[in-house]
């Protein structure tokens, strides 16, 4: 059997011809696909990223993470404490008193084991409120992108934050701002049926207003009929 390893310069014979032709053809064909249809690009990332809401639940839970990392490192700080002190005194300790202390560094120890892996674990709290955090969001997103390639006739997309290098890009392929618009659009007009409730109405600020303008008036009048007197 003939060696078809390109140990040496590749010649072209009436095989490796058609190989060519062959992929030619469907290079060509790919092309004419590719061609035929209308392509846009968006970034979901900043997409996400301009979005009121998203960036008020994401700093809400920033917040929460905050406090989980200051309650975790303040238990480690009483970890390394308490066992910097138990190895100073173990030549002390006898029986159960070592037996005791040694228990109470090592439930702390695990303690602080099993709150990390809880929480910042790949399957902790923190990745599913992450995840629980974007779901509606993407699908939002998705159904303005799905909206503005319909609008804009557009046959592929692709997502520049979703692994895809993408070297260059003519401004008009990018549809972005067009979906982050649209976002915007129908969360300010959610926003405009829904009026947003406080506590005081402006009705009643303003009387307020006027009741603690008229007791200082009052005060104002007692004391300069006192100083009269």
């Amino acid at each position: 059997m003939e060696n078809t390893l390109p140990d040496e310069p590749i010649i072209i014979n009436g095989i490796q011809m058609k190989h060519i032709k062959l992929f030619s053809v469907l290079f060509v064909i790919f092309s004419g696909v590719l061609s035929a249809q209308k392509i846009g690009v968006v970034d979901t990332n900043y997409i996400l990223s301009k979005l009121p809401q998203y960036k008020d639940a994401e700093d809400r839970l920033n917040s929460q993470i905050a406090n989980w990392q200051t309650e975790i490192q303040t238990l480690q700080s009483e970890f390394d404490k308490k066992k910097t002190l138990l190895e100073n005194e173990r030549v002390l300790l006898v029986g159960d008193q070592l037996k005791q202390r040694q228990k109470e560094v090592d439930d702390l120890d695990k303690k602080i084991k099993t709150m990390i892996n809880n929480r910042f674990g790949s399957l902790g709290e923190i990745n599913n409120a992450r995840s629980n955090l974007t779901k509606p969001f993407q699908d939002q997103i998705w159904n303005a992108i799905k909206t503005v390639s319909e609008k804009n006739s557009l046959g592929i997309i692709l997502d520049k934050s979703n692994n895809i290098s993408v070297i260059f890009l003519e401004k008009r392929y990018d549809y972005t701002d067009k979906v982050l618009d649209l976002l915007l659009k129908n969360s300010g007009m959610k926003n405009a049926e829904t009026p947003v409730k406080t506590g005081v109405s402006s009705a009643d600020a303003k009387k307020e207003k006027l009741k603690m303008m008229t007791e200082g008036r009052k005060e104002t009048v007692e004391q300069q009929s006192r100083k009269s007197k």
